[in-house]
């Protein structure tokens, strides 16, 4: 801490600036934080504890050391920078040492040169990017048991969601119609209190909650009219992924009059922790975000579920994985802490994550097998396929149609875009009652201000017997998913289906000299869309999921890391909803909703790491991400090899056979992954020697960010493909590569496996040795020689298998470009 010393001494006099010229930055210090301090400052004994050990936040060593963190930013602030010419945000102290603060640009380079500090960055934004899918997984009969059934699958594991809060008043998370849950003695979280209630958040269910807004609030982003400041979710996200991974089982999912299965979380039984860092109408900062994910470690929480990312890779540092959010995970695993995080929805596009690094466990979103599917019977006997969870139109009759174009009132409506039916004022009730209302989909419908449930409201309003939204124009990377509405509807989404239905109206209406509709003669009928129909070809990866490779600097060069690392079901999940929710139109009010995103399937792997982390309360984080990965599928329902949602050349979605840069290892595979027989761990110091080792990286820079030191010899000794993954990933194989894995048995017996590989023929693939048996608790190595055959100028796949004698079956997915 000398460092501290001689900055104190320094006497720097900033100007006073104007303070809509300040930015929020985020400070790393010398000197190491609370989960890896051993000692060395005099009077503050040592705080880092080893993985089976469990960190005892409230003793006095943490709580002397985090003071003097806290006091050494506050000294150094105060001897450089004028007092009230910036504001200290938060400390962070327990992941990373550093602090964030709102503070002018040339405030930010007088900090960067001070002795003690060692990284300064401005903070950005970050973006948010079920009644079936247990089933769907196979948790009830598969895994459920194991764990002592639904009412104790994942009793006592805490799982901390990084969000937009929670609606604690939704039944996922009552705790009045379970057992009664006890304290959890190793979780230490708060309760904030709902400032109109004067109600706590918490229940047993919820064991903490918590708001962080300081960077949001500093950045004049921020209004508590509408953000709550609080932990309310006031968007409807939060609560939804809290619900995936941890919400109670059997809760039925009703809406409009109808019920569309029972709700169940991964692991029904597990405790929610709150932490909320994303508000309605702006996403959330960075320096907010790492203060949950330093408090949500602290607090004692066993998994983190981030269904958040940024909107890009880090300028600011040489590669993507040094950055203080990925360097506070870093230290959160090293805590012990398991963390999923989305993908992002960039798909289907290369190079789209929003989640890079090798500790942290990234999640693309796969569909699942139940499909929401209806169609449109016209009166010329044309049968038009299309999107609506409704009822059929009345007694499955058909009714004329009627377009809103031709149930204008006055002409003063042309002002509004009336043709999107979200304006029932604008039209002629008189025309439209008992008739089928035609309405176009406007770009208002992709921009948020259009909803199809706004079409059904008018409809209704109206006197409609059902309503038609027609797609008439290609908007590329648009989604279309069902709705459920309360009255027949349906929408249309493929043009030419709509171009159809146009032709048909128009032949079928009868116009006077002036162009007006006199007579409707078209016809139509919607059928029931309520029921859902299962497919075999399933899973499949959604057309909005993130694509790899992975990239190792704001440039897009390809890094030696597979990423995603698993594909879990993310496409029209279940879920609880906040009634206050504003992130999906449709479903304002609602108090479950059926949306989609790799948001949806971050938190069906943190529910299942919690089922894991149950039954296997000692394992270390890589070890969970290892047991998922090692054991997911790569085939579909219909043991078909898994394909990809894909654009083809003219931006129809079609079907690809998917690689590993649309699934990662594989499907999850809960029941395969509470036994997977093999692990291959990874120490935090392989992660910071995987850090030294990537090219063009300096090793002050490692320093400077993680706090951690890399040897001399780092970049001789090691290349970023040797990190102990289970995943090989080379991004350019020169001639013949070597590269080695341990496994370590978590078996129960002595098991003997057969070594074979699979690899596409443009790079051929040998593992040695071909066969070899691990004793329980035991390592042993693997080494895997690459070579090119032939540079194609693209990937080749292939995997690793590892078959057991005892049934357990291994696979270590092997991706390479082969270069001269």
């Amino acid at each position: 801490m000398k460092a501290l010393e001689l900055a104190c001494l320094l006497l720097i006099i900033v100007p006073q600036v104007v303070l809509g010229t300040h930015d929020v930055y985020i400070v790393t210090m010398e000197g190491e934080p609370v989960v890896s301090y051993r000692g060395g400052v005099e009077g503050f004994p040592a705080t880092a504890i080893d993985l089976d050990e469990d960190m005892e936040i409230t003793s006095e060593a943490v709580t002397s050391y985090s003071l003097h963190l806290r006091r050494y930013h506050d000294k150094l602030l105060d001897s450089l920078l004028v007092e009230g010419t910036y504001e200290k945000l938060y400390s962070y102290h327990h992941l990373i040492n550093g602090f964030a603060v709102h503070m002018s640009p040339l405030q930010a380079e007088f900090l960067r040169k001070a002795p003690g500090v060692k990284h300064v960055e401005r903070d950005m934004k970050i973006q948010k990017l079920t009644t079936h899918t247990p089933q769907f997984l196979g948790l009830p009969t598969g895994v459920w048991p194991t764990g002592g059934g639904f009412d104790r699958a994942g009793e006592d594991v805490v799982i901390g969601f990084v969000d937009s809060g929670i609606y604690p008043q939704h039944p996922s998370f009552s705790a009045h119609k379970t057992d009664p849950y006890g304290p959890v003695p190793h979780y230490k979280g708060k309760c904030e209190m709902d400032p109109v209630t004067r109600r706590s958040f918490c229940n047993g269910k919820i064991v903490g909650a918590q708001h962080f807004a300081k960077a949001a609030i500093a950045a004049g982003a921020f209004n508590p009219d509408v953000d709550f400041a609080s932990p309310l979710d006031g968007d409807g996200h939060g609560s939804h992924t809290a619900a995936i991974a941890a919400g109670n089982n059997g809760i039925p999912v009703r809406m409009h009059g109808h019920e569309f299965g029972k709700a169940s979380g991964m692991a029904p039984r597990a405790r929610i922790a709150v932490y909320k860092v994303l508000y309605r109408l702006f996403g959330g900062y960075v320096s907010d975000v790492v203060a949950a994910i330093d408090q949500a470690v602290q607090d004692g929480v066993d998994i983190l579920n981030l269904s958040v990312g940024p909107n890009s890779p880090p300028t600011a540092t040489r590669t993507t994985f040094l950055n203080p959010f990925d360097a506070a995970l870093l230290s959160a695993v090293k805590a012990g802490v398991f963390v999923a995080q989305a993908a992002g929805n960039g798909g289907p596009f290369p190079k789209t994550l929003v989640s890079f690094s090798p500790w942290i466990t990234t999640v693309a979103a796969g569909v699942d097998d139940r499909r929401y599917k209806n169609h449109l019977v016209l009166g010329n006997g044309k049968l038009l396929p299309g999107l609506g969870v409704s009822p059929a139109t009345h007694e499955n009759k058909s009714f004329s149609l009627i377009s809103a174009a031709d149930a204008l009132l006055g002409s003063s409506a042309t002002k509004y875009s009336a043709l999107d039916c979200q304006r029932p004022e604008l039209l002629n009730k008189r025309k439209i009652q008992g008739k089928i209302l035609l309405c176009g989909y406007s770009f208002n419908y992709i921009s948020g201000t259009a909803s199809i449930k706004k079409v059904s409201e008018t409809a209704r309003s109206l006197g409609a017997a059902g309503f038609i939204v027609a797609v008439e124009n290609s908007y590329p990377g648009t989604k279309f998913d069902p709705v459920p509405v309360s009255m027949p509807g349906i929408l249309i989404t493929d043009v030419s289906r709509t171009k159809d239905l146009i032709d048909y109206y128009n032949s079928s209406t009868i116009r006077d000299w002036a162009g007006r509709a006199t007579t409707f003669q078209a016809t139509a009928a919607i059928a029931d869309g309520l029921a859902p129909t299962l497919y075999n070809s399933a899973p499949q990866v959604a057309l909005f999921s993130s694509r790899g490779p992975d990239v190792k600097d704001f440039s897009f060069q390809d890094a030696d890391v597979l990423k995603p690392d698993i594909l879990a079901p993310g496409n029209l999940i279940w879920a609880a909803w906040a009634p206050n929710g504003t992130d999906e139109a449709n479903y304002a009010g609602e108090g479950f909703a059926m949306v989609s995103g790799t948001s949806m399937a971050a938190p069906h792997i943190a529910g299942i790491a919690a089922l894991i982390k149950q039954k296997n309360p000692k394992w270390s984080p890589s070890a969970i991400k290892s047991a998922l990965m090692t054991t997911s599928n790569t085939l579909d329902k219909g043991s078909h090899p898994l394909r990809a949602q894909q654009y083809s050349t003219s931006e129809i979605m079609t079907l690809t056979r998917a690689t590993p840069f649309d699934y990662g290892s594989g499907a999850v595979n809960p029941k395969a992954a509470l036994d997977p027989g093999l692990v291959l761990d990874a120490t935090h110091q392989d992660y910071i020697t995987f850090l030294c080792s990537i090219p063009d990286v300096e090793h002050s820079e490692v320093s400077n960010i993680t706090g951690s030191t890399c040897s001399s010899s780092s970049k001789v000794q090691q290349r970023p493909y040797d990190l102990n993954i289970p995943s090989i990933t080379i991004s350019q194989l020169r001639g013949t590569q070597t590269v080695k894995r341990t496994v370590t048995s978590v078996a129960a017996e002595a098991e003997t496996y057969t070594i074979m590989t699979r690899m596409s023929p443009e790079i051929a693939l040998e593992v040695s040795p071909p066969a070899l048996t691990v004793l329980p608790g035991a390592s042993r190595e693997i080494t895997a020689t690459l070579t090119a055959r032939s540079v194609t100028g693209t990937y080749s796949f292939g995997e690793i298998t590892m078959k057991g004698d005892r049934g357990h079956l291994v696979r270590i997915p092997v991706v390479a470009m082969g270069f001269k």
